[in-house]
């Protein structure tokens, strides 16, 4: 939805800021009035605004002088200002009109369609760069997620390494030293253990490898990655889960997009498991002409309306990892409740390797 951007008509006569509303009204724009420069300077201070319109010729305070006191304002550097006159129309008046911080000019009679044409341009450049300080913003929240996401991510692994391989491996350390112990009777029985122990070590490291990275991703493709992640997360977490597919003998994706694919299902998995108090979770793919459709869903809790509509401070660094992925592909993530549960809608170019 466009995000309304607010419009500042400043004039003493109230029918000209009629006028100007009516020609206005068309851009469907927060339009605000004022009918001096006291009343002007009010509103700026309280609200956001992206263009003002200035008439010159005002009692009190001229149009150039209170344009001049709002561009000395630290806040209002870049706020477009825009006369209309209908007596100072030479070019010095017009002069003086830029160098108290004007961008435009207008003269009595006002055309409507150049009006409007004028306003829509600066009130576009504004949206435009508050849109791009909202993804920046957006950005840096990410990044800091990230790190600290990374640095949760060492921390777990260390932890595992320690506590689990490592604790295998100096299980298996003391009963090989027990094998070189004078008596020989426990001799078999040792080893036997120790190999016990070691193939638990080996199957420890080689389960964290394939899900820091399935080889089956690189080898057979997503959906054998998939499929084996699917039975893996019955099996850890008992929730149901199951993989639809269409068409059911679904094609090799190029390798990059495939990666990206399984990160995204593999996140969202995730998020199922730790936070959804789900039973069931259902997956499934689709070619739909030159698209990729992916679609979890699950029969959990759901999440906050602030979570759906991608608010950044309420978006973990998963979710908006997710979306950057899917956005350097040209797709679109979408996310909903779907009460019960949560749904979320992948939709990305569809490409062959």
């Amino acid at each position: 939805m466009k995000k309304k951007i607010n419009i500042l008509m400043v004039d003493d006569q109230p029918a000209k800021l009629l006028s100007y509303e009516v020609m206005l009204s068309d851009l469907d724009e927060n339009l605000i009035k004022a009918t001096s420069g006291k009343e002007a300077l009010e509103l700026l201070l309280k609200n956001d605004i992206a263009v003002v319109l200035l008439d010159v010729s005002m009692p009190e305070l001229d149009g150039f002088e209170l344009a001049s006191m709002i561009r000395e304002h630290p806040r209002f550097q870049q706020t477009a200002m825009i006369f209309i006159s209908a007596v100072h129309i030479t070019d010095r008046d017009r002069l003086a009109g830029y160098e108290s911080g004007g961008v435009d000019y207008i003269s009595v009679p006002v055309i409507p369609e150049l009006l409007r044409a004028k306003v829509r341009l600066f009130a576009d450049l504004h949206r435009q760069t508050w849109q791009l300080g909202e993804l920046n913003r957006e950005l840096r929240l990410l990044s800091s997620r990230l790190l600290a996401a990374q640095d949760a991510e060492r921390r777990r692994i260390a932890r595992e390494l320690h506590d689990g391989l490592g604790q295998e491996l100096a299980a298996a350390k003391m009963i090989l030293e027990g094998v070189l112990a004078p008596d020989r009777t426990q001799f078999r029985e040792s080893v036997n253990d120790a190999i016990t122990t070691v193939d638990r070590a080996i199957q420890q490291v080689r389960s964290m490898s394939h899900l820091l990275h399935p080889p089956l991703l690189d080898e057979v493709g997503l959906i054998s990655a998939l499929r084996w992640y699917l039975e893996g997360l019955t099996k850890r977490s008992g929730i149901e889960s199951s993989l639809d597919l269409h068409p059911s003998d679904f094609p090799r994706l190029a390798s990059d997009l495939e990666t990206a694919a399984f990160r995204v299902i593999q996140e969202c998995l995730t998020n199922v498991f730790r936070h959804s108090k789900a039973r069931r979770v259902w997956v499934a793919l689709a070619q739909r002409d030159s698209q990729l459709a992916i679609t979890v869903r699950d029969d959990g809790k759901g999440v906050k309306s602030e979570v759906t509509e991608f608010s950044p401070d309420s978006l973990g660094v998963g979710i908006g990892g997710m979306r950057q992925r899917i956005k350097e592909f040209g797709g679109e993530v979408r996310l909903k409740n779907a009460n019960p549960g949560t749904l979320v809608e992948v939709v990305v170019p569809f490409r062959s390797p």
